[in-house]
């Protein structure tokens, strides 16, 4: 079993139970889904078709790139002061939303807190690995780690995503850095890449 599986079926209970209640939206690429226009209340947003990626406001810092199914925000407004975020869609895009005291109660009328805590515990892990991966490490060993993840991704959306665009968003590593790096992993044939896109590792050495 993968531990980092998308728990999908505690996804499809909650979408099916917070659908009811909800807004409908679509947006095409490169739209803002989730921004300060929400400030006044906090939302819960549920990604059904699409990609988007998720900005950490006010540095824009580029937190992920994620695929659906997705739920954001289950959790907001569970405390006085919590982190803001952008979400914007990288591909046409659709869900719904509502407020995420709405959702919590339905959570609770539903009895679906466990499938809402497996989702938060996904999330929760994801995010420590990405920590595992940037923080405290030097410029190479992060980049290596981008790399690393990107090269899981789908060739549909590694064709959609530049690297070192990516790279530089995600780690706020200088572009000429990154640039430097990425021209000898490519001279030396670690990694291939085609019009800035990442198309494939070969193996990349575990230091610079």
């Amino acid at each position: 079993m993968n531990p980092d599986a998308k728990p999908l079926s505690e996804f499809k209970r909650l979408e099916h139970c917070l659908k009811a209640e909800s807004t409908p939206f679509k947006a095409s690429a490169q739209n803002i889904i989730y921004h300060e226009c929400f400030d006044k209340e906090q939302y819960t947003f549920v990604i059904q078709t699409g990609i988007v990626a998720i900005h950490r406001q006010p540095d824009d810092l580029l937190l992920g790139i994620v695929t659906n199914p997705f739920i954001f925000g289950l959790a907001a407004g569970m405390t006085e002061h919590q982190q803001k975020y952008t979400i914007i869609s990288q591909s046409s895009s659709s869900g719904f939303y509502l407020p995420a005291t709405t959702a919590r109660q339905l959570i609770q009328q539903s009895d679906l807190w466990q499938d809402a805590f497996c989702w938060l515990s996904w999330i929760n892990r994801i995010l420590a690995k990405r920590n595992m991966q940037l923080v405290g490490n030097n410029s190479y060993s992060q980049i290596r780690a981008m790399l690393l993840d990107m090269a899981e991704w789908d060739e549909s959306l590694r064709a959609k995503i530049g690297v070192m665009n990516h790279i530089q968003r995600s780690t706020r590593i200088s572009r000429s850095v990154v640039a430097e790096v990425l021209s000898a992993l490519r001279q030396g044939n670690y990694i291939n890449m085609n019009r800035g896109k990442l198309v494939s590792i070969n193996r990349l050495p575990a230091e610079y």
